[in-house]
């Protein structure tokens, strides 16, 4: 049997930065330099191939870091009963956090529950809700649907107190994801402060207002632009409860984040870590004391792909992975086969399992921050912040997020985003396993559920450039 003494007595050398560059020089020749093993991020940010540790840094953690975050399951069947089945399996099987996903939201991908308080009601039936974490997605009824599950709630004896909800209201991201709004920017404005004080009439504990960056992730925008735009929606949160006359110390609590992950584990980690930081930064320029934040973090829709669709659990295993390791409180798997239809039991127990593995098996909730003290995740964190404080100031600059969006000048900026990486696609500078680089020979069988995609909304008293989400694969007219 080995001594182990011999690797603690061990005897090596001090190497140096300068020392590692020489050997590095050496190794790649005259014609080569260091600058070559440098890629950058969308947002021209450097990665390094190698860093020293960073020194002074400071975890990053979930708002509870000494319990697992939350495996969420998206609820998003047409038909509520199936919906409700669909749930009872999920929570059974250890699930603890359901996402209901109405018809029309951006983030529904053409399906979605009926926007009813009759079906939310169906679809909720006999699930111990006291005992899960209950999060609505942004969606063109999303005031109404608190008055629907408070409704709900009162029907089936549900103690509020127990609860942990989370109703995810933001104009921005519904402006944005169905380039709709019901009512003008300047009457939404006026009319939001009242919709609040209704909101704290009811009691309810939990997230009200949440600033989501998926639907700008999913239509092309980089991490720094998502999280400058998420920022400015906060803000705007800020102003929201400031009108309604609640002291900014009590509206944070009810102020969360939505944001995406995908394949990309350092970026993805460092996104989620870069948000903290950021929203820390911004409640003291309100001179307000730092506070948690719950960030609710959402596999990439735009990495998957049709083809091969069984490569998408490789890409959502990572973005899950990053997800954790980054500090989301609560974490949502695309199913695989989402990108050809509604999907199927067998697909959402892969994604449930997915998350299931991490926590359970390879426990990645056991420490909080794995990432801090990296010196290429806090590379990529600080530099992420100050590209995302830029957009967010450019933001500003526009008139706030509703505001810009309505000109146009955040969908210019994510349309741009995304050519540039759609041109690298085609260019062959990057590629997507199973997809253009290393296709299957003869795609294998998979299953969905039937079911009739929901229609957009179309009305609305106030139109903008709506900002769909947008497969990687579909832009380079790859079939389905």
């Amino acid at each position: 049997m080995m001594d182990r003494s011999i690797l603690t007595n061990a005897d090596f050398p001090a190497v140096d930065r300068r020392q590692w560059l020489e050997l590095v020089a050496k190794s790649l020749g005259k014609d080569t330099d260091y600058s070559s093993l440098v890629r950058h991020t969308d947002d021209r940010l450097p990665i390094e191939p190698l860093y020293e540790r960073a020194e002074g840094a400071s975890p990053l953690t979930r708002v509870d870091p000494v319990s697992p975050w939350r495996v969420v399951q998206r609820m998003e069947d047409p038909d509520p009963a199936r919906a409700n089945a669909q749930a009872k399996e999920d929570l059974a099987q250890g699930a603890t956090g359901l996402s209901i996903i109405f018809a029309g939201a951006p983030n529904a991908f053409r399906y979605g529950l009926q926007s009813t308080p009759e079906a939310l009601e169906t679809a909720l039936a006999g699930l111990p809700l006291e005992d899960v974490h209950l999060r609505i997605d942004v969606h063109p009824q999303s005031r109404a649907s608190v008055d629907w599950l408070a409704g709900a709630l009162k029907k089936h004896k549900v103690d509020p107190e127990r609860l942990s909800l989370s109703f995810g209201i933001d104009p921005a991201s519904l402006f944005a994801g169905t380039g709709r709004l019901r009512m003008s920017i300047e009457a939404l404005e006026a009319s939001m402060p009242q919709s609040l004080a209704g909101y704290f009439v009811l009691s309810l504990p939990g997230i009200l207002l949440e600033a989501d960056g998926r639907v700008f992730h999913n239509a092309g925008a980089t991490e720094a632009q998502e999280l400058g735009i998420m920022l400015a929606s906060a803000v705007s949160h800020l102003r929201m409860f400031e009108q309604a006359r609640q002291p900014l110390v009590y509206a944070v609590p009810h102020i969360g984040f939505a944001l995406s992950v995908d394949q990309d584990q350092f970026l993805s980690t460092a996104k989620i870590r870069a948000l903290r930081k950021l929203w820390t930064r911004m409640l003291e320029a309100c001179a307000i004391d730092p506070a948690p934040v719950t960030v609710h973090a959402e596999t990439s829709y735009r990495m998957m792909t049709a083809r091969d669709p069984e490569t998408n659990v490789l890409r959502t295993t990572i973005a899950a992975f990053t997800a954790a390791t980054g500090g989301a409180d609560s974490i949502s798997v695309l199913p695989h086969t989402i990108t050809h239809g509604l999907p199927d039991g067998f697909a959402r127990r892969l994604a449930r399992n997915t998350q299931l593995i991490l926590a359970g098996e390879s426990r990645l909730d056991f420490v909080a921050d794995p990432a801090a003290g990296s010196g290429a995740i806090e590379a990529l964190t600080a530099g992420l912040c100050e590209k995302a404080w830029e957009e967010f100031r450019q933001i500003e600059k526009e008139g706030g997020v509703l505001r810009s969006l309505a000109a146009g000048h955040i969908q210019r900026r994510v349309a741009a985003a995304r050519a540039k990486r759609l041109a690298e696609f085609r260019e062959g500078e990057r590629n997507i396993v199973g997809t253009t680089l290393y296709k299957a020979a003869q795609e294998r069988p998979f299953g969905t559920l039937p079911a009739e995609r929901q229609p957009v909304p179309t009305d609305g008293a106030v139109a903008c450039i709506p900002l769909a989400a947008s497969r990687i694969d579909e832009g380079l007219g790859e079939p389905a």
